[in-house]
């Protein structure tokens, strides 16, 4: 098998935070972007080419995670709408209540994973052990 023939994790991953945010009893929301060919969503409430969807089972229909698209059907300002958004175009997701999720790059979209972490960056002060990150993602 060569690396082009791996299929993208990003549905699996989206599909199995989805289930764990859900079980948690947390409220899953999509940030998704809007400029990506073939994403329907209502356009006034994209702002910065981005949009945050909520996609609880509470609050939309017929939700469906499959490994081209997220579609399903809510309602905005009280107007019934079909969503569409093409899997690229989710950039993450997360629970409301505690900003825990996953935030997806382009390694995401397919090829070979990662071997290892890489090169850690060096701390000249504590004798060049590698930095440990400070940085959590919030909403």
């Amino acid at each position: 098998m060569t690396e082009s023939d791996l299929s993208s994790r990003r549905p699996y991953l989206l599909r199995a935070m989805h289930e764990w945010i859900t079980d948690n009893n947390q409220t899953p929301h999509l940030v998704i972007d809007a400029g990506i060919e073939g994403v329907v969503v209502p356009r006034q409430y994209v702002k910065d080419g981005r949009i945050v969807l909520n996609a609880s089972h509470s609050a939309v229909v017929g939700l469906q995670i499959d490994n081209d698209f997220v579609v399903f059907q809510a309602r905005f300002g009280g107007t019934p709408m079909s969503v569409t958004i093409p899997l690229r175009a989710v950039l993450g997701i997360y629970a409301r209540e505690s900003g825990e999720g996953m935030l997806f790059g382009e390694e995401d979209d397919g090829g070979r994973p990662p071997t290892g972490p890489g090169p850690q960056p060096r701390d000249e002060e504590s004798g060049g052990r590698p930095r440990v990150s400070h940085l959590k993602v919030v909403k």
